[in-house]
């Protein structure tokens, strides 16, 4: 029964375990559809031939990990019982639903897949003395597959499984598949993704920094009518102004991997901080837009943060001086209410930041 392909589908699954790439590229929550055609080699049993269907499905993308798809699927395949004269084929019919683990996020989406549904198996064949040709049953499956997203909104899926059913056709001296059958299909579709918008390229991004005002001016005291023992001392002069970096400057869209381009920003930073040791703790902040899940975004700044302290401690900024925390889409500073699709994404922008600021300082000579 298909041993061949069932132990290649066996390997190949080893070799994506193995494979591990980052999940948090292209992972917006998205619905899509997958309409697609398959190719079924059959259960020996069955005396059929091997022949194309069709099938479609729509999925959800669930976490960064997972994603579910359920839908309908259809073959019909000419008998090859080798009875002279004798016609007909075997049909089937599934509905299912599968679990599908991916092992990325980004535009190559390998995964393994698993599910159950119903089938109905009909083994229409003109042989004498068949008995119970139609047969509905239970459904299982496991395989593994791959998607290729070309842009946020379109890509295509590829997958190999094997599927067992049951059924009760039987033909004395002729064939028998009463009892549990086994076909493997390949099945090819294309992918349309829907409900998330299109990410905004890199190029787009706004300026590099964003500083917030300027300290405030150091306020000298009155002059006193009479000289005093003890004048009132100045406050102290800020030693690090705080500073905003458009996320898209530091990261690819959607990502936590610091751009090389980015780098000779956080380089001056960092010879502010060890210019200043006055400075007792930087805060590094890494905020997020609304767009996708309030979970996903929280986790996505609190990367962003701690890969920006990892790099500032990588210039020599000594790692107690700094805190790295995420605020994720908590504290935007522009809201675009009313703005839909590419526009928003563009609006939101500003809310894609990060925040280097000192929040506390020794007051060296100041009282």
């Amino acid at each position: 029964m298909n041993k061949n392909l069932i132990n290649i589908a066996v390997a190949a699954a080893l070799g994506l375990a193995a494979f591990s790439a980052s999940a948090e590229d292209m992972y917006r929550g998205a619905w899509y559809a997958v309409p697609g055609v398959s190719y079924m080699d059959t259960d020996s049993d069955l005396k059929a031939d091997n022949g194309a269907g069709g099938f479609i499905r729509l999925g959800k993308e669930l976490s960064e990990s997972w994603d579910i798809q359920g839908g309908l699927g259809y073959t019909s395949v000419s008998q090859n019982t080798g009875v002279a004269g004798a016609g007909g084929r075997y049909k089937q019919t599934t509905l299912g639903l599968d679990a599908l683990y991916m092992f990325s996020r980004d535009k190559f989406r390998p995964f393994l897949l698993a599910g159950l549904g119903a089938a109905h198996n009909n083994v229409d064949y003109s042989v004498p003395a068949i008995q119970d040709k139609s047969k509905t049953s239970w459904l299982a499956n496991v395989g593994l597959g791959a998607q290729y997203l070309f842009n946020d909104t379109f890509g295509v899926q590829a997958d190999l499984r094997h599927q067992w059913t049951r059924s009760s056709a039987k033909a004395a001296g002729i064939f028998d598949a009463g009892g549990t059958v086994g076909n493997t299909l390949f099945n090819l579709g294309g992918i349309f993704r829907f409900g998330a918008p299109a990410p905004m390229p890199v190029a787009a991004a706004e300026p590099v920094a964003e500083p917030t005002p300027a300290p405030a001016p150091i306020v000298a005291p009155e002059p006193a009518p009479t000289p005093e023992p003890m004048p009132a001392a100045a406050p102290c002069k800020p030693t690090l102004e705080t500073v905003t970096i458009s996320a898209e400057k530091l990261f690819g869209f959607d990502k936590a991997k610091l751009q090389e381009g980015s780098k000779p920003l956080l380089d001056e930073t960092a010879a502010k901080i060890n210019g200043n040791p006055d400075i007792e703790l930087v805060l590094v902040t890494g905020h997020t837009d609304r767009i996708g899940s309030a979970a996903y975004n929280q986790k996505l700044s609190e990367r962003r943060a701690k890969i920006v302290k990892a790099y500032l401690v990588s210039k020599g900024v000594a790692e107690s001086r700094l805190e790295a925390v995420g605020k994720g889409e908590s504290e935007p500073v522009v809201a675009c209410d009313g703005v839909r699709g590419k526009a928003l994404i563009s609006c939101l922008q500003p809310n894609r930041r990060v925040v280097i600021s000192a929040e506390k300082q020794r007051e060296s000579g100041c009282k």
